[in-house]
């Protein structure tokens, strides 16, 4: 997720006059993608069995007929560290659902080397990776600059330059220069292998206007998440609807591709939930609430807002979303698994999301 600073009050661009270039979707008219994303958490003890259930969830996920399924990336942590590996396995397991980052950042990352990475996994897939990325100086990086980049790690780039060389070596540009030489293995002038159409399945997590803004002069899809910077108002809602506005104001499709946005929230529908789970699900949201979750907070210089949690039943949650500008503005959702749950509660809820929640929004499986 970008990490642009935000934009003092007096300062905030006037957006009293600013429509969507499309209109606000009817709550009536159908939500047209459902998926979900996990962080992919794992015992360190036994990492294996949590990998193993992530794959299990993602073939569940496409079973309820889920349209995509997305990983989180967590480096030095115990969550899913490598997301292009696990993806290739889930392509070995399933057959229609699409399979995301959201997102992987591009610090600790190669840019060429992530790209060979991808467009390998895209092929696997048969065509269904939707890679998410960002920029930015990857997270608590004192503590493993020096492992990471040991002898450059004060002169490393980590601007919005990682994505611009991705975009090229995912377009097939020539980034190598070998001259033919007698008796001597064939060498490629570009990226391999090559996936044509991966390009404009790539995704860019913004949380600012600015980078919002340079995601859709770019040609990206926009990931637009449960925490964004506050740049117009002090509402959560106002300014992701704000966010969505100016993406598709400002997109171009000189690449021939069309605007994407996702959505991205945390739901707890608890229809089918037992009465353990509801009150452990209603613990960890009163939790995350009185440490901020859903109220604006100050990083430093950058003033950043989250959206509230939603739980409670699907009915419920529908009324919420369908009352919220952003949603109305968006047709695809990838709604966020809990961090700490277990798998049972992944169950439930994915279950509740695709047979209640979503049909309550208008979504129905793909044929």
């Amino acid at each position: 997720m970008s990490t642009d600073s935000s934009t003092p009050a007096e300062t905030r661009p006037d957006i009293s006059s600013v429509t969507s270039l499309t209109p606000d979707n009817d709550p009536n008219l159908p939500l047209k993608k459902l998926g979900f994303l996990t962080i992919g958490t794992f015992d360190p003890a036994d990492p294996a069995t949590g990998i193993h259930n992530t794959l299990d969830i993602i073939r569940f996920g496409e079973d309820l007929g889920f349209d995509s399924a997305w990983l989180r990336n967590r480096h030095m942590q115990y969550g899913i560290t490598s997301p292009m590996t696990v993806i290739a396995a889930a392509s070995q397991i399933t057959s229609k659902i699409n399979l995301g980052t959201a997102v992987t950042p591009l610090g600790p990352e190669n840019p060429l080397r992530i790209a060979e990475d991808m467009a390998t996994v895209d092929l696997l897939t048969g065509g269904r990776l939707n890679p998410g990325v960002s920029v930015g100086t990857p997270f608590r990086y004192d503590g493993w600059k020096d492992a990471l980049y040991p002898d450059t790690y004060d002169r490393e780039d980590f601007s919005k330059r990682r994505v611009t060389r991705l975009i090229e070596n995912l377009r097939g540009d020539r980034v190598g220069n070998f001259p033919v030489l007698e008796n001597q293995e064939e060498y490629s002038e570009t990226v391999q292998p090559h996936s044509p159409g991966l390009v404009n399945r790539l995704w860019y997590g913004a949380g600012s206007r600015g980078s919002t803004q340079w995601t859709a002069e770019n040609g990206l899809n926009l990931l637009t998440s449960s925490v964004i910077s506050a740049e117009v108002s002090d509402d959560f809602d106002v300014n992701q609807r704000s966010q969505i506005d100016l993406y598709r104001q400002h997109y171009s499709n000189a690449a021939g591709g069309t605007p994407r946005v996702s959505q991205g929230l945390v739901v707890i529908p608890t229809d089918h939930a037992t009465a353990d789970q509801k009150e452990r699900y209603r613990a960890y949201v009163d939790h995350r609430a009185e440490v901020g979750v859903g109220r604006l907070q100050q990083f430093g210089p950058r003033k950043m807002i989250t959206a509230p949690d939603l739980i409670g039943s699907s009915g419920e949650i529908a009324e919420k979303l369908v009352s919220l500008a952003a949603f109305r503005a968006v047709e695809e959702v990838a709604f966020a698994l809990p961090f700490t749950f277990e798998d049972a509660d992944y169950r439930q809820i994915l279950s509740d999301i695709a047979g209640e929640l979503a049909p309550k929004l208008g979504w129905s499986p793909a044929a």
